[in-house]
């Protein structure tokens, strides 16, 4: 890391993956929370020597390089403390500390990279409980005790699904259920040992089935019970967990759903027929092309295996001790999965393939028994195959760890959508037609999804958080995306205005920006050495100001009649109608812009308008 991938990292890293501390002579106290925040969740870099001012909306100001006074010292300080009882594990390797000279001033760099599961919790000063955090766009906060236990499961090789449920026997079993499996058990497998085995001795080979010798209990596993227990036995158990289906096809004006699939007594609620039933009905009208194999007809196609191993790894994945839905909803253009729980791996690695670490491993053989997740790590890729195969864009999988659950989308739109294509033509005009391969495909997710952030568009694009950052702040610079939130919080939407504001931009304001922009560029030319990102930051600062004063523009036109606040939003286009607020309708309030009820300025019947109240 150098200088300048510091001074990049800063002006536009992502905040959630950056934590950055004014240190002068000793290793602050805070870095310990940090550590231990950031190897639980997904890693992240630690600058000594650099004062982040939250409270700066502009990124470009809210950094300032301090220095430390001595960074031997201070690197030194940090191992002996790291590799003290100050935490329970240290995960760093020399190449993950070091020191980088930034304008004169040392800055020490600490790399923290995420823990393996097997690792979690990383806690400090010897408690769990109290001492265990993680890393959120609010910073780094204290784990609670549930979400300690959670990591605790996880790291138990043999998984979560195999605890032995008191009381539950085999009169718990939805006998069909079980049936049904067995069937479809011994077409594939049609001479295996198993067949032969009672019912009991069945599951107990699966793993469904448990006998504790040591305490002389027997009974259903959590696996067991959650795939052909009978429903009411599951909620009894576990009231926590939710199963959910809902088809969001063909929707007509005000419908909510055209299926839905949830308790409703019409059938046994466990994970076999949740899977059977949801299977069927994601796939019920996907195009089955006429291919023969043999003499025999081949049904399947790349894109039913994905939503079969979809489905599969959303129930394989899920944390069933705590509360959660495994949900499924089926859209017009794409599909998709939620269930409770974190990654156990690093998502970039779930893209690589051939990485796996089933959270429910018994549940996973049961599936892979009958055809379903058959080759160990293979489900992912047999997902993003397909979507290569269809020209599809990538799935994106994300994890939300305040939320605590991963959700999956898989598109069935290509990267470049001919509608979106000509979206873009339509809303940018000759400005499509200079921007690059990445700046569209961003501006296509930005218009399919309404909105875009720095961790999304990485996994897409494949690139850091810098990369990124720089992609996204072009598209800034151009007017083309809107930033809205701040710091760890930043999103990106498109600008839908932008011909109107590029066609009200007067000769003289064209002028002054010219202007400005020649003698920023000359000023690079004239000065040896000089910092390209300060120069960019002037002229971006001036192309800022002008969009805001259009925008001010379109607002007081549009409230020359009484506006809420959410019919400016929706006239503008803008989602956030709190930053909205604040960015715009403040600014401008007993100057060009008056509220109905002033004495009631947070009214939900409150109106603005840009016609002077009478005296």
């Amino acid at each position: 890391m150098t200088s300048r991938d510091i001074k990049e990292l800063l002006l536009y890293g992502e905040s959630i993956h950056l934590e950055c501390k004014e240190c002068r002579s000793e290793v602050p106290k805070s870095v310990w929370e940090t550590y231990s925040a950031f190897a639980n969740t997904r890693g992240g870099i630690v600058l000594l020597g650099v004062y982040e001012d939250l409270n700066e909306p502009d990124l470009r100001k809210r950094f300032s390089i301090k220095g430390v006074a001595d960074a031997a010292k201070i690197t030194g300080d940090f191992w002996n403390t790291i590799n003290s009882d100050k935490t329970n594990v240290n995960i760093l390797k020399d190449e993950n500390v070091f020191t980088v000279d930034v304008d004169g001033k040392d800055v020490v760099v600490i790399d923290i990279p995420p823990a393996d599961y097997r690792q979690r919790p990383v806690y400090i000063n010897g408690n769990p409980v109290k001492g265990t955090f993680k890393r959120t766009y609010e910073g780094d906060y204290h784990c609670n005790e549930g979400e300690v236990r959670a990591m605790v499961r996880d790291a138990n090789e043999q998984g979560c699904d195999g605890l032995l449920i008191e009381d539950y026997t085999m009169d718990d079993i939805d006998m069909p259920s079980l049936q049904a499996y067995r069937n479809e058990f011994a077409v594939r497998n049609p001479v295996h040992p198993f067949n032969r085995f009672d019912d009991k001795e069945f599951l107990k080979s699966l793993g469904g089935y448990a006998v504790d010798r040591k305490h002389k209990q027997e009974g259903l596993t959590l696996a067991g019970l959650f795939m052909f227990g009978k429903g009411l036995s599951i909620r009894e158990r576990f009231d926590n967990i939710r199963m959910d289906y809902i088809d969001k096809t063909h929707l007509a004006e005000g419908q909510r759903w055209s299926d839905r699939l949830t308790y409703d007594g019409t059938w046994e609620n466990n994970l076999y027929n949740f899977f059977h039933k949801i299977v069927g009905k994601l796939t019920a009208d996907l195009q089955r092309p006429f291919v023969m194999n043999g003499i025999a007809r081949e049904n399947d196609t790349p894109v039913f295996r994905a939503i079969r191993e979809a489905v599969t790894n959303m129930i394989i994945h899920a944390d069933y001790m705590i509360t959660g839905v495994l949900r499924v909803e089926k859209f017009d253009n794409h599909f998709y999965f939620s269930n409770p729980g974190s990654l156990r791996i690093p998502v970039e690695k779930i893209y690589e393939g051939n990485h796996t670490a089933a959270r429910n491993p018994r549940l996973q053989d049961m599936f892979r028994m009958i055809g379903f997740g058959e080759n160990i790590g293979s489900g992912f890729p047999t997902i993003l195959d397909a979507c290569r195969q269809e020209l599809w864009r990538k799935p994106d999988l994300k994890e939300f760890s305040d939320l605590r659950t991963v959700d999956l989308k898989i598109w069935m739109v290509s990267l470049m959508p001919p509608e979106i294509t000509s979206e873009m033509k339509s809303l940018y005009g000759k400005a499509y037609n200079h921007l690059s391969g990445i700046e569209k495909q961003v501006m296509a997710t930005a218009l399919l999804e309404e909105e875009v952030g720095n961790s999304d568009m990485q996994t897409l694009l494949e690139k850091n958080p810098i990369e990124v950052g720089n992609i996204l702040n072009q598209l800034v610079e151009k007017r083309l995306l809107i930033p809205y939130g701040k710091g760890r919080w930043t999103m990106y939407q498109p600008n839908k205005h932008f011909l109107e504001e590029t066609a009200q931009v007067t000769v003289q304001e064209t002028a002054q920006v010219t202007a400005q922009v020649n003698d920023a560029h000359s000023a690079v030319h004239q000065v040896i050495n000089a910092d390209s990102v300060q120069v960019t930051a002037q002229v971006t600062a001036q192309e800022k100001s002008i969009r805001i004063l259009h925008q001010e523009k379109l607002i007081i036109a549009y409230c020359k009649e009484p506006r809420t606040l959410k019919d400016i939003a929706s006239y503008l286009k803008y989602k956030n109608t709190r930053w909205l607020r604040e960015t715009y309708i403040t600014p401008l309030l007993g100057k060009k812009l008056w509220m109905t009820s002033p004495d009631k300025p947070r009214s939900s019947n409150q109106r603005y308008t840009s016609i002077p109240p009478k005296e």
